[in-house]
C-alpha cells in the first residue's frame, strides 16, 4: 500500500498534486511520500513485535537524509555500508548505538572512522578483514563487537536465479560473508584476538525474494550455526537476519510481513537472542515515485515510442536489472491505451523503462510516474551524460519540501579541474 492515488482524475502524493510539484521543481523528479515510509515501517515493527528485534534500514536503497531522519524517528537504526553512509546515518540522528556496518570491503580508514564513532556492531566478512578490524582497534586502544556475515550457500530466487544474479548474496558464488563451515574457524581465530570480541551472527541472503521459502531455509541454517558456535563455547547474543523482503512493481506478490515474521519465529524463536533486520527496498521502494514528461513521441513502422526527459542515468534498475515499474500517467486520461516503448534521451538503446506498456493518448509536456521508484533510484543516480542530479522532494499531507534541489552546471563543472600543462593557454581552437 501507498500514498500516491487519483483524486479528481489527479495524481496526488498524499494530499499534493504531482502536477503542481511539477510546476515547482521542474521534471524529472523523485517524490517520497512520509505517509507511506511510516505505514511500512509500523507494519513491519508490528509483524515482528513478538520478537526482541531491533530494526536497522539498510541506507543504501535510499540515503537521503530526510528519509533516514523520517524512519529514525520511528526507531529504526542504520545499516551502513560505506564511511559515507555512516556519516549520513550521523548527520540525520542516528545514535551510533543503532548503527551496523557490514560489506565486503570496508577500508582500514572506514573501519577507524567507525570505531571512533563507537557504532553498535561491525559485521565481518573476510579473514582479512577480521584481521584488519582486530590491528585497527587495538591501535585505538577500543574493543569492537562483531558478527561474522556467514554465507549458508541458499539460493534467494530459485525460480529464475540468473535474471536476479545481481541481487542474490547469499550463495557460494557471491562475494560476500564467509561460506560455512569455514566460518567456524573465523569465530575461532576472533576468540583469540584482544581488538574485537564476538557477540553474534549474521545473514543476508539477497533482495527482492517474492517466496519465505527461501528465507526458511537460511533461517533453519542460521539456527544450527548459533547452536554450534554456542557448543564452540561463543556468547553469541545477536542474530541480523538481514533483508530482502520483496515489493510489488508491477505483478509479483510477494510475502507479507506477517508472513515473514512467522517463518523468523518459526526458526529463530527458541534462540533467546536479539534480532536484527535490515530491510531497505521493503520501506522505501513503494513511498517514492519518479515524475517525468513527455519530450516527444514518434512512430517506427507501427511501434509506438515515448520519449521523456528522465533517463537511465535517473533510474538505472531497467537498464541494470531488467526491472520494471508501472508507468501511470499523472492525469488520467480516459482515452484508449496502446502499448509503447517508454525511452529517456541517453545515447543508449539500454535507456528504455518500458517495452509495449500499455498507455493513453499523450502530449509533448505531459506528466507520467514511474512507481515504486523509491528504492534504488536517487541512491544510485549518476551524471552519465553530463546529466544533472534530479530534486527529491519529500511529502508530508499537504506540504512538501525539496530534500536535494537540482544539482546545476556548475556545481557539476566545479568539481572538476585542468591540470597545470592545460590551464596555461586561455582555450584551443
Amino acid at each position: 500500500m501507498d500514498h500516491f492515488n487519483y483524486r479528481g482524475g489527479e495524481l496526488l502524493a498524499e494530499d499534493v498534486p504531482l502536477a503542481r510539484i511539477a510546476q515547482q521543481v521542474g521534471t524529472p523528479f523523485y517524490c517520497y511520500s512520509t505517509a507511506t515510509l511510516r505505514r511500512h515501517y509500523r507494519v513491519l515493527s508490528e509483524a515482528l513485535g513478538k520478537t526482541n528485534h531491533r530494526i536497522y534500514y539498510a541506507v543504501k536503497a535510499n540515503s537521503n537524509i530526510a528519509v533516514i531522519r523520517t524512519l529514525g524517528e520511528m526507531g529504526a537504526g542504520a545499516d551502513v555500508v560505506s564511511e559515507g553512509e555512516l556519516r549520513r546515518a550521523q548527520a540525520a540522528g542516528i545514535p551510533s548505538d543503532r548503527i551496523v556496518f557490514e560489506g565486503p570491503g570496508k577500508t582500514r580508514a572506514e573501519l577507524a572512522y567507525a570505531l571512533s564513532a563507537d557504532i553498535h556492531q561491525f559485521n565481518i566478512e573476510s579473514d582479512a578483514e577480521l584481521l584488519a578490524l582486530d590491528d585497527v582497534a587495538r591501535g585505538w586502544g577500543v574493543v569492537a563487537p562483531i558478527a561474522v556475515r556467514v554465507n549458508p550457500n541458499v539460493e534467494a530466487h530459485p525460480d529464475d536465479p540468473h535474471e536476479l544474479d545481481g541481487i542474490a548474496t547469499g550463495r557460494k558464488r557471491d562475494k560476500f560473508g564467509i561460506l560455512w563451515p569455514a566460518a567456524r574457524a573465523t569465530y575461532r581465530a576472533a576468540a583469540g584476538m584482544s581488538g574485537v570480541k564476538v557477540v553474534g551472527v549474521a545473514m543476508h541472503i539477497g533482495s527482492q525474494i517474492t517466496d519465505t521459502k527461501p528465507f526458511s531455509q537460511a533461517f533453519a541454517k542460521l539456527r544450527e550455526i548459533v547452536e554450534t558456535l554456542r557448543a564452540d563455547g561463543h556468547d553469541i547474543q545477536r542474530v541480523d537476519l538481514g533483508g530482502g523482503l520483496g515489493v510489488p512493481y508491477t505483478n509479483e506478490t510477494p510475502p507479507s510481513p506477517a508472513d515473514y515474521a512467522r517463518a523468523v519465529l518459526r526458526e529463530t524463536g527458541k534462540l533467546d537472542c536479539e534480532l536484527a533486520f535490515q530491510p531497505g527496498r521493503m520501506l522505501v521502494a513503494n513511498a517514492g515515485v519518479l515524475v517525468t514528461r513527455v519530450t516527444y513521441e514518434k512512430d517506427a513502422e507501427g511501434i509506438r515510442i515515448v520519449m521523456v526527459d528522465a533517463a537511465m542515468n535517473d533510474l538505472v534498475r531497467p537498464a541494470m536489472y531488467k526491472a520494471v515499474h508501472t508507468i501511470v500517467p499523472v492525469r488520467a486520461d480516459s482515452g484508449k491505451p496502446r502499448p509503447a516503448d517508454v525511452v529517456g534521451p541517453i545515447c543508449e538503446s539500454s535507456d528504455r523503462f518500458a517495452k509495449d506498456w500499455p498507455l493513453p493518448p499523450l502530449s509533448p509536456g505531459d506528466l507520467l510516474a514511474m512507481r515504486t521508484a523509491g528504492a534504488y533510484g536517487a541512491s544510485m543516480a549518476s551524471n552519465y551524460n553530463t546529466r544533472l542530479l534530479v530534486p527529491e522532494v519529500l511529502v508530508n499531507g499537504s506540504e512538501f519540501a525539496v530534500i536535494r534541489p537540482r544539482q546545476t552546471y556548475e556545481s557539476l563543472l566545479a568539481g572538476e579541474a585542468l591540470p597545470p600543462w592545460l590551464a596555461k593557454t586561455p582555450g584551443v581552437g
